[in-house]
């Protein structure tokens, strides 16, 4: 049996490796739509051979990224860059029912781009000749209340796309033998290795379809890994997904037919911009399918779980930021108005959608549609998850991944006048959610109900909030397929890059989300996170204690008394 397992981990290995110098190469020239490399100049050189020929000498800082080749090959993306010039992001604090009401009335009447908004503040991005008749339409207390964000947009967005010229690193990567000389004054990664190559840059929809498929075909023979469509977006692009999950008795199952099984969905993409939920959502992905047979928590998860992820359920919108419009949120779905092209995927969901109180606009950045599904994406994701549960599976837990503000949010999105059933269960995850990421990098995830970030006029009196709360997807997953346990997850930053990551967080990022997931994985197996806790790095043992006794994460109750789960409540 020992000689069985070290043949698989062999096996393992060698896959793993070669799975990752495809990717490199597929990452770095095969796509038609990636940077062009320069021409050779002995004009017939192969690829492999201009690859062996690469300088050493190229820096892999990602503050030097040569912007002449993605961008200079997409003339409408660099003119919506010049655009950018004279755009900044405003960060105003709300604190009173009156100062959001006339954030919302102001938003709505100059058709603003929402950023963020939380209980306390809302980020809106506008050109600088349109600030003053913001603030003039603004009670004279918000006029004074609020700073600049980001003050060159231009610049950010334009530095999150690729450089059209591989780094050392990914050669290092490529080849492993080869000796390369690290430029002074760079600072590697903590972890490197092949496969982190992929996620040294945010990569466009073709090589992460190219990604998708090279996962599929290494692993699938082992039947860990299967790719399928959810369906086809507005534009005829197909939702892919990853099935991940370990066979009965860890035996090949390429050819045998899929067992049903309790399943944990995790999708990202949701708003085309949100590259960093994207990225994740694939990082999330391979790291449980590297960690078999080398992570025992990882396999006791896939053994009674499978995984699917969603990495862009809005294809066409993840397109359009590659090609034409960087900071493009929606679909891109035909409207009633033919210039404003559209929906907002994330509140065209089924679940308490109310026409009222969503923006009827079609130009705004909110709007749903004119009804329920109408945004065709929407649709698929509905139609596919109904089609599963008409097949035997149970859905026990969703992550929808977006950016930014660094919140677990639980439901419901569409009120905070009605409670969840097992309100506690919920919160009692969400702050151990927050907690394993914290203790991933220590950076502070914040755990708030979906339905804040709007200030309350009274008990019995809606709210007049600065974006739409009903129709979420957190909501339709929770109520209407009885995902007991889902949540929101908005990455980072809070504020200083926004929607703009550089791709150096990529990594960390996705560690921070891999750690949760392992705690929520052994949570659903009814160990209550322990198990997955030991593995979860820690600053130090001090540090670990505190974090798991002291109270700054709120409700201490929950920590004191362990109450059972709620998986089944209704």
């Amino acid at each position: 049996m020992a000689s069985i397992s070290l043949l698989r981990q062999s096996r393992s290995c060698i896959a793993i490796f070669f799975l990752l110098f495809l990717t490199t190469l597929f990452s770095l020239a095969a796509a038609t739509s990636l940077p062009r490399l320069a021409p050779p100049r002995d004009g017939g050189s192969s690829f492999l051979r201009r690859l062996l020929h690469l300088p050493s000498t190229w820096a892999t800082r990602r503050s030097q990224k040569n912007l002449n080749g993605w961008v200079q090959d997409h003339p409408a993306l660099l003119e919506n860059l010049r655009r950018y010039e004279d755009e900044v992001v405003i960060r105003f604090n709300v604190s009173t029912t009156e100062h959001e009401a006339a954030l919302r009335k102001a938003i709505d009447q100059m058709l603003l781009d929402v950023w963020d908004f939380t209980a306390n503040y809302t980020d809106i991005r506008l050109g600088r000749r349109r600030i003053r008749p913001l603030m003039a339409i603004l009670p004279p207390t918000l006029q004074h209340n609020h700073s600049v964000l980001i003050p060159d947009l231009s610049r950010l967005a334009a530095a999150t796309y690729p450089s059209n010229v591989p780094t050392d690193l990914a050669i290092q990567a490529i080849l492993p033998g080869r000796a390369i000389t690290q430029p002074h004054g760079t600072t590697l990664p903590k972890r490197q290795g092949v496969d982190d190559v992929f996620f040294h840059d945010y990569q466009p929809l073709s090589v992460i379809t190219t990604w998708m498929r090279l996962l599929d075909s290494m692993f699938r023979g082992r039947g860990l890994v299967r790719m399928f469509s959810i369906g086809k977006s507005y534009e005829g692009r197909d939702i892919l997904a990853l099935r991940v999950g370990m066979p009965p008795n860890n035996a090949a199952a390429a050819d045998q037919p899929y067992r049903r099984r309790d399943t944990i969905l995790v999708t990202g993409g949701l708003h085309a911009r949100e590259w960093i939920s994207t990225s994740t959502v694939n990082y999330v992905a391979w790291s449980f399918i590297r960690s078999i047979d080398q992570d025992p928590m990882i396999n006791k998860i896939l053994e009674h779980f499978d995984i699917v992820f969603i990495p862009v359920l809005n294809p066409d919108g993840y397109e359009y930021t590659w090609n034409v419009d960087r900071l493009w949120r929606k679909s891109r779905q035909r409207t009633k108005m033919q210039y404003c092209p559209g929906f907002d995927l994330d509140h065209a969901f089924g679940y308490r959608w109310d026409s009222v109180e969503h923006q009827d606009e079609p130009c705004s950045e909110s709007y749903s549609g004119d009804k329920p599904f109408q945004a065709v994406e929407a649709a698929r994701l509905a139609e596919w998850a109904k089609n599963e549960t008409d097949h035997g599976v149970n859905f026990v837990g969703y992550l929808d991944l977006h950016s930014y503000s660094q919140q677990v949010l639980f439901p419901y999105a569409y009120s905070c006048g009605v409670q969840p059933p097992n309100l506690e269960n919920l919160q009692e995850v969400a702050m151990n959610l927050a907690k394993h990421m914290r203790l991933s990098n220590g950076e502070v995830y914040t755990v708030a109900s979906a339905c804040e970030g709007a200030v309350t006029q009274a008990p019995d009196v809606r709210k007049t909030r600065t974006e739409a709360g009903g129709g979420s997807a957190i909501d339709y997953m929770y109520h209407d397929f009885h995902a007991r346990h889902s949540y929101q997850i908005k990455l980072r930053d809070t504020g200083s890059y926004g929607f703009l990551l550089p791709s150096d967080e990529i990594i960390p990022t996705g560690e921070e989300v891999f750690q949760a997931m392992k705690y929520f994985g052994d949570y659903l197996l009814g160990n209550n996170g322990h198990e997955s806790s030991l593995n979860v790095p820690p600053q130090d043992q001090a540090d670990q204690e505190q974090m798991t006794f002291d109270d700054e994460e709120g409700v201490p109750e929950l920590r004191r008394r362990r109450r059972k789960r709620c998986l089944q409540c209704t």
